[in-house]
């Protein structure tokens, strides 16, 4: 599993970005698909994981109900649609991948390199 994060960037309150992650390796679709995020002075968080079928998708409270997470096991990639930005998502996000179904960063074992997320108020 080799991971690269792509589309992160700038955008104001209110706004949308969609984050992708593309996998070069042979195995993306056995794998369940994690979103994190870090900001400055803070620990890891979880954001939004998906499993490898793409059938089962959970999200931390704070992002629920304005981003999305899926997949396309076709184009071994998983995506983040981020909407209703506010400027507490400012972070560098990661993706991740594992054979476990879990929050905690701790269990993902290949991680992308991280895109950074910046919204202004």
């Amino acid at each position: 599993v080799q991971l690269q994060a792509s589309g992160g960037g700038l955008a104001q309150a209110g706004g949308s970005l969609r984050l992708s992650c593309a996998d070069s390796g042979r195995t993306f679709s056995n794998y369940n698909m994690g979103w994190f995020r870090q900001a400055p002075g803070k620990e890891r968080e979880f954001v939004a994981l998906i499993d490898w079928s793409g059938g089962s998708t959970y999200y931390a409270d704070s992002v629920k109900g304005r981003f999305t997470i899926s997949r396309d096991n076709a184009k071994n990639t998983v995506y983040l649609q981020m909407n209703s930005l506010k400027p507490e998502d400012t972070a560098v996000y990661y993706c991740a991948a594992s054979n476990n179904f879990y929050r905690n960063y701790k269990r993902y074992d290949y991680w992308g390199q991280g895109t950074q997320v910046t919204v202004s108020s």
